[in-house]
């Protein structure tokens, strides 16, 4: 994009923002944004889930709006602007990639994100724990995923991953399967089993919230598919016993396969 597409889109969001602009635009905070971006950013996902360049392209948008907005409201507290967003991020992109821009020679992608660490921690001195830096509100699968990759580097890491983390997920299996109540202490064994699961996900090259979302979108497109099914014979899920649904469920596995 060309700069003049983006002086274009500030002054659009200045004008919005006047005195004589849009009363929702006006009203708007940082902390009201919130939610929406986070939306954003999901419906950005799913279109690349669905690789549909064209919502890819309407997402992106969607995205950079809020980008410019929160820009503009930056600007307005006389705290930054967008011009200082984007220096900021050239800078780091820059000393970041040294191998690039620099003398330094790395030969693979294992090596360059290696690199990339030790620089962001050489920016951030700040930081005491080799974990600061993962956001609470990230989604729980992949803040843990998270976490444990930060924990990794740091020595925190299974001697034999192939052994030990199987051992340990039947452990929390075990210790979850003796425990009876419904409160905290059930929601605790479970929390662990859960965590050991994205531990096991993290040393067999998967990411644990694509594969939990990947699972509830097979078990979606499988339930609509026999409720689609059944009311072709005027017939609900509701009317089936157990049994019965189990052998629908069976039916559409097959007839949409593992998708």
């Amino acid at each position: 994009m060309e700069m003049r597409e983006i002086k274009q889109l500030m002054r659009i969001m200045a004008r919005l923002r006047g005195p004589k602009g849009c009363p929702w635009d006006r009203q708007q905070t940082h902390r009201t944004l919130r939610p929406m971006i986070l939306e954003e950013v999901y419906e950005l996902l799913e279109a690349i889930d669905q690789r549909d360049d064209h919502a890819l392209r309407e997402e992106l948008g969607d995205v950079l709006l809020h980008i410019i907005f929160h820009a503009q409201l930056a600007r307005e507290r006389r705290a930054f602007d967008l011009q200082e967003v984007a220096k900021e991020l050239a800078k780091k992109l820059v000393q970041r990639h040294p191998h690039v821009f620099g003398r330094e020679r790395l030969k693979n992608p294992a090596q360059v994100l290696q690199r990339w660490h030790q620089l962001k921690q050489q920016e951030k001195p700040s930081r005491r724990s080799s974990l600061d830096g993962v956001p609470r509100h990230l989604p729980a699968l992949l803040r843990a995923q998270n976490l444990q990759k930060r924990a990794a580097r740091v020595g925190f890491e299974w001697p034999d991953p192939s052994r030990g983390i199987p051992a340990k997920v039947r452990e929390e299996l075990r210790e979850l399967g003796r425990t009876r109540s419904r409160g905290p202490a059930f929601s605790r064994e479970l929390g662990d089993l859960l965590f050991t699961l994205v531990n096991l996900a993290r040393h067999r090259q998967v990411d644990a919230e694509s594969a939990c979302r990947d699972a509830s979108e097979r078990f979606a497109r499988r339930v609509r598919s026999i409720e689609t099914h059944l009311a072709k014979k005027g017939l609900k899920t509701t009317d089936l016993t157990p049994l019965q649904l189990d052998r629908e469920w069976k039916k559409a596995k097959n007839r949409i396969g593992r998708r």
